[in-house]
């Protein structure tokens, strides 16, 4: 397994952190929200499940498009929805 990354997709202030290090995640579970310039929430969510190994930003903070908000690690137990 390796580390990957959680990118924020626009400019905006984080709103809210529904994770914490070392927590798990499944795919498609809210992450963040990013409050954007324009007042809409945009809700941070992957395709994949795994333990959060770090947080990059705090709510409160300004990010920009491509910052990194988190570091994870995929897991391999085989999920899946309709």
């Amino acid at each position: 397994m390796y580390l990957d990354v959680i990118l924020c997709p626009c400019d905006g202030m984080v709103e809210k952190i529904s994770i914490s290090k070392n927590s798990r995640f499944f795919e498609w579970e809210q992450l963040f929200q990013i409050r954007r310039a324009d007042g809409c929430i945009e809700i941070i969510d992957i395709g994949r499940s795994g333990e959060i190994q770090s947080l990059e930003v705090m709510e409160g903070e300004e990010v920009v498009t491509g910052e990194v908000l988190a570091y994870y690690r995929e897991d391999l137990f085989v999920t899946g929805s309709d």
